[in-house]
């Protein structure tokens, strides 16, 4: 494909989403003049991580900005997703129900269902490697446990729900949204076996950010505002754990629209949330959520990065206040600072973004190396890098595995 076919792509696609020039630039990291020289053909990207931080924002394939064939994602980090995979893959339990042998294996369910609570808590305090030891025998336990004949059966399927949460969390944070996806959904499953209406708005929860990550928001926000909607219906008027569970799911919402640019949209989700939020009256963490007045405003900087509204949401996150937050959220603690970076990334503020991952890194260093918007980042400010103003970057670089 020559440049000014390439250009003309990239200028349809970006008028269609009703962004600018100056927006989109900011968007993929860089100047405004290098995107019009693009879009009138006198400059042809070749950059692949250029290209695929285009085919995001747009949203178009990368064959379509190079007309050729995708490049197969690459799972570049994180090993711990190759054991969860291979857990997921056995059927190890089938083998008694198929052979009608009778023979059920006897689990502790109250045990399991604490393990599942410890391994979403390593999570929420971004222990990856932790969370990705565990889960395999977690997985292979309460697949036996939930497929058996026992009256203790849907709170069997309880805990699997819980164990598929946190491996749909743990493989979105890394990456691997394939795997995401099968985890989320067969959370859901599990919520419907166990008969628990606020389970399965959990699960529509966890898997409404799976597919945002999958590039599909619109189907996030349904689902998501779907669940919500019914929720509400039985809210009278409505319990701590209601509520939180509630607020995410408009908080969810609110990230898809972000991810579809829907500007009008964003402030009316998280309106609903704060609604919620004040109803609540602090920050908890009810199933796994995080849910409070703090995060409520930690989506509110989240999303205006994603838009590309990079000083509200550098103005609003030197301010914020996250200790409300219960101690052992490090990962939503953390995500502010990754946000702030993205921000000061995109106003080409390096040295300040420089700062805010390494404050990140010092609370959090397994979420620095493993989450994929910050590896993004590390490689935009190493392309660009300025070694006097940023000295500390190259290491830190290295630290996260970035070439």
């Amino acid at each position: 494909m020559d440049a000014a076919t390439q250009g003309q792509i990239i200028r349809r696609a970006r008028t269609r989403r009703g962004l600018s020039q100056a927006v989109l630039a900011g968007l993929i990291g860089r100047s405004e003049s290098w995107l019009s020289q693009v879009e009138r053909g006198k400059h042809k990207v070749n950059s692949h991580d250029v290209l695929t931080r285009l085919a995001e924002v747009l949203p178009v394939s990368v064959a379509d900005l190079t007309g050729g064939e995708d490049e197969a994602p690459v799972d570049r980090r994180f090993a711990g997703a190759t054991q969860i995979e291979r857990a997921m893959l056995r059927y190890t339990s089938l083998e008694s129900i198929i052979a009608e042998t009778g023979e059920e294996r006897t689990m502790d369910v109250a045990r399991l269902q604490a393990e599942a609570d410890r391994a979403y808590a390593d999570y929420q305090a971004t222990r990856y490697a932790e969370v990705a030891r565990r889960l395999p025998r977690l997985i292979r336990d309460v697949e036996a446990a939930a497929r058996g004949r026992r009256g203790d059966r849907p709170v069997a399927c309880s805990a699997r729900a819980q164990v598929y949460n946190t491996a749909a969390a743990v493989l979105k944070r890394v990456g691997r949204h394939d795997l995401a996806w099968q985890a989320a959904d067969r959370a859901m499953s599990a919520a419907e076996w166990a008969d628990d209406t606020l389970l399965a708005a959990v699960g529509a929860y966890r898997l409404a950010y799976v597919l945002v990550s999958r590039k599909r928001p619109a189907e996030a926000a349904d689902l998501a505002m779907g669940a919500a909607y019914a929720l509400e219906r039985r809210m009278r008027p409505g319990t701590a754990e209601e509520l939180s569970v509630y607020g995410g799911l408009h908080l969810a919402a609110a990230t898809a629209a972000a991810a579809e640019y829907d500007r009008a949209a964003i402030p009316r989700f998280l309106a609903a949330a704060g609604r919620a939020a004040d109803r609540l009256g602090g920050d908890f963490n009810h199933h796994g959520t995080a849910f409070g007045p703090t995060n409520v405003e930690m989506h509110r900087i989240s999303t205006a990065v994603a838009v590309g509204d990079a000083q509200t949401a550098i103005d609003a996150g030197e301010v914020l206040d996250p200790s409300s937050i219960p101690v052992g959220l490090i990962g939503r603690r953390v995500q502010v600072k990754l946000d702030i970076a993205r921000g000061y990334t995109q106003r080409r503020m390096d040295s300040a973004a420089v700062n805010s991952l390494l404050e990140a890194e010092a609370m959090a260093p397994q979420l620095v190396r493993h989450d994929p918007a910050t590896f993004e980042v590390l490689t935009e400010l190493l392309r660009r890098e300025h070694r006097p103003s940023t000295p500390e970057l190259r290491p830190l670089c290295q630290r996260a595995g970035v070439a």
